[in-house]
């Protein structure tokens, strides 16, 4: 042991006890204890570590598993991104034609600037129908941050245009799609009108009215209508992707108007002129009409001794007056030659045409005539040369229609019209080659299937012929 001195802050001297040991060596015993009990921690950490190993063996791999997972996680994240930012990429953008728009100004609403417009038009042919916009139609865009990446225009059903931009430049490509064709076939039994059972057939708007047209030279579908009559059809649809996009022709039909049937079937000659014939080659396209417009009712039929409703005295009606709204169009009959086209006293606004010679037909009390319409002009059937009105002596619109053969008048609604023209002996071998099969259709299960129509029974269809060959008056 030792003594040192030590100066306070008094600069007073203090004199304190020093051992001899150093340090660690007065401090062993706690240095020891201090070692012990380090190595005891770090053997029970030891054991639990091993204890904990041991318990989950099975799952030695779980820390490998977790690795892999995250590593799917993290691909399928990426794979989603890219999907999003493809699906960006790929959306389109439909913009749909307004009435006085063009493709100038829809490029503007889509914030498209003029250059890219003037790229786009400058590709030539191929483009030109973008130029020739109408309102109702569609035009895909694809755009990326505001740039056109791609243009998509179908002017028509079997063609699209595309445009796609490539290296700041545009190239246009049209591509073409074939229409699916697909037969079907529709029965109707009429209980109200023609149009209503041909709804309720399938038929559309178009398919009613081409039915219409092609018996409208044998058939007054305003007065010769009857409950009971039925009809079978046989014609084309299109198909594009599997949705329908159009009817297209009429291949053969059956019409029975009052216990009286009427067939026509499409046919087609060697020289390539279509038309629809009966069973035995006649046209069914006859040298006139049996009525020249739409009308409401016959306000007065052929008479030779009608009293005249404004001269109240007896006078011959040697023609059929139609009563129909003011404006109606009128149409010619058949194809003939204006011979006279003006005012006619009583007759008012008068038209009279001149067909083959022996015929004349006579549209009067007319609102007025179709434009350009003069003396001398060929006109076909079924062009509208007039409108009807009450010009002359006539208490209301309508129209007064005469029919003369070699001058002499003869009443439109019975008068015998001028057969049909048939086809040329040297081609019936290819007639009959073309259309038998068409025509043997309508004989297939005829009599189920118009008892198919409007869930009506074949009870029930006979119940309405046998009423229709009894009936007097047509379906309005």
């Amino acid at each position: 042991m030792s003594y040192k001195v030590y100066v306070r802050n008094d600069y007073r001297p203090e004199i304190r006890w020093c051992p001899d040991q150093p340090w660690y060596h007065r401090n062993l015993n706690w240095i020891i204890c201090l070692v012990f009990a380090s190595l005891a921690s770090v053997y029970l950490l030891i054991e639990q570590s091993e204890s904990d190993n041991s318990t989950h063996a099975p799952l030695a791999n779980e820390s490998a598993m977790a690795q892999v997972d995250y590593s799917l996680t993290t691909s399928a994240r990426t794979e989603t991104l890219v999907a999003n930012d493809q699906s960006k990429l790929e959306k389109w953008q439909t913009i749909t034609v307004q009435t006085g728009e063009n493709l100038s100004i829809i490029f503007d609403r889509l914030h498209l600037s003029p250059a890219v417009l003037y790229q786009v038009v400058s590709l030539g042919e191929s483009t030109a129908s973008l130029q020739r916009l109408t309102p109702g139609e569609q035009i895909q865009f694809r755009l990326d941050e505001g740039k056109l990446q791609a243009l998509k225009y179908e002017p028509s059903l079997t063609t699209t245009l595309l445009v796609t931009a490539e290296d700041n430049k545009f190239r246009s490509e049209t591509i073409t799609t074939e229409l699916e064709t697909r037969v079907k076939e529709s029965t109707g039994v009429i209980q109200d009108s023609l149009y209503q059972a041909g709804l309720d057939a399938g038929l559309s708007d178009n398919l009613i009215m081409r039915l219409i047209n092609i018996y409208g030279w044998d058939i007054d579908f305003a007065l010769d209508i009857r409950k009971g009559d039925h009809f079978k059809i046989i014609y084309e649809e299109q198909f594009k992707h599997g949705l329908k996009v159009g009817d297209r022709s009429i291949l053969v039909t059956e019409f029975n108007n009052q216990g009286k049937k009427f067939r026509a079937v499409r046919y087609t000659s060697t020289d390539g002129q279509t038309g629809y014939y009966n069973e035995d080659g006649y046209s069914m396209r006859k040298a006139f009409l049996r009525t020249p417009l739409k009308f409401n009712r016959i306000s007065s039929g052929f008479s030779l001794s009608r009293k005249h409703p404004i001269l109240n005295r007896m006078r011959a009606h040697k023609g059929v007056d139609y009563a129909a709204p003011s404006g109606t169009p009128v149409k010619a009959t058949g194809d003939g030659n204006v011979v006279e086209i003006g005012r006619s006293g009583g007759y008012g606004n008068m038209i009279v045409l001149r067909h083959a010679g022996i015929y004349n037909t006579v549209y009067a009390h007319l609102l007025g005539f179709a434009k350009s319409l003069k003396r001398g002009q060929h006109v076909e059937q079924g062009d509208i040369i007039g409108y009807v009105g009450k010009t002359g002596l006539a208490t209301g619109p309508h129209l007064h229609y005469e029919f003369r053969v070699n001058g002499v008048h003869q009443n439109p609604l019975t008068v015998t019209l001028p057969k049909a023209l048939k086809i040329p002996a040297q081609q019936m071998p290819h007639f009959h080659q073309q259309t038998s099969s068409l025509l043997a259709q309508l004989d297939h299960n005829q009599q189920t299937d118009f008892a198919a129509v409007d869930n009506h029974d074949k009870n029930e269809l006979v119940l309405a012929l046998d009423e229709a060959k009894n009936s007097s008056s047509p379906v309005r």
